[in-house]
């Protein structure tokens, strides 16, 4: 049975609509059509040349590159020069010199804000170096700048600034009894994890640190910074209230507690009880050096 047509223009207006519904929006001819032998390549008549014997001093012809298609994808095609999206090994071998010759904190500091061997500096506002007291016999280091650190140039600004502040005024400490700085000088864009490229190249800029401030003990703020700075590859929340040892090129051995970063205790508050015992841990610890 075949259906009847629609005469009436609401009844051609009811089908319209009842197409476009169901998603119809393109006319199609009463015959189909073969579109792929309309996108087949003609061929192309060739006349037939003599043949000549090849010579040795003439260079075989590259093929052409058809459109669309990469040259540098053509077989013999000379390489394009490029530039690496991170630093190479000249650049990290280049921050250790810079990091080794350093004798002063206020050396080392020009010596990063003159690199730019780390990518992120050239997202960065600012260079992140340190606060507090570089005296003190308490040191701890995070990871990276987040976007308070990088307005204002200084490390724990933020709201986890602010709770680690409570977090040190709880055992009797502030900013001006403690050091403070990061394993990444410079904030990554829009708060992303730094490669481990990233923070190879940062690393000897931090152990140089570490070495010039000498601190009697060292707190790892999360797993980033216990990680690189106590070569080891357990999470945070098994290294945690455990105490090892960073040691510096010179083979000093501090005392490292690694516990949970203040950004992290602000997403989960009930871990904020394992950081209070870490930090009586700290508090212990330099009363029995002192």
């Amino acid at each position: 049975m075949t259906a009847a047509s629609p005469n009436s223009p609401t009844d051609i207006a009811d089908i319209l609509a009842f197409y476009a519904s169901a998603g119809v929006d393109e006319a199609l001819e009463d015959a189909p059509v073969n579109r792929f032998a309309e996108a087949a390549p003609r061929p192309v008549e060739r006349a037939p040349t003599p043949t000549a014997p090849p010579r040795e001093d003439k260079a075989p012809e590259r093929p052409a590159a058809s459109p669309g298609l990469d040259a540098s994808r053509v077989p013999d095609a000379p390489a394009r020069s490029s530039v690496a999206a991170v630093p190479d090994e000249a650049q990290a071998a280049l921050a250790r010199q810079l990091a080794k010759t350093a004798t002063t904190l206020d050396e080392l500091r020009q010596h990063m804000a003159a690199f730019d061997g780390c990518n992120l500096k050239a997202t960065a506002k600012n260079l992140v170096f340190a606060d507090g007291n570089p005296e003190a016999a308490v040191m701890l280091v995070g990871e990276a700048p987040g976007r308070d650190e990088d307005i204002e140039g200084l490390p724990f600004v933020g709201r986890s600034g602010r709770l680690l502040d409570r977090m040190l005024a709880a055992i009797g400490l502030d900013r001006t009894s403690v050091y403070i700085a990061n394993v990444i000088p410079w904030r990554p864009p829009g708060n992303r994890t730094p490669t481990p490229h990233e923070t190879e190249i940062c690393r000897p800029f931090i152990e140089r640190q570490i070495e010039l401030v000498n601190p009697k003990v060292l707190v790892n703020l999360g797993g980033p910074s216990a990680k690189t700075l106590l070569n080891t590859s357990e999470g945070i929340l098994r290294l945690r209230g455990n105490w090892r040892a960073h040691t510096t090129a010179s083979g000093i051995a501090i005392p490292a507690m690694p516990t949970l970063h203040p950004a992290y205790l602000l997403r989960t508050p009930a871990h904020k009880k394992l950081a209070w015992r870490d930090f009586l841990e700290v508090k212990a610890k330099l009363r029995a050096l002192s």
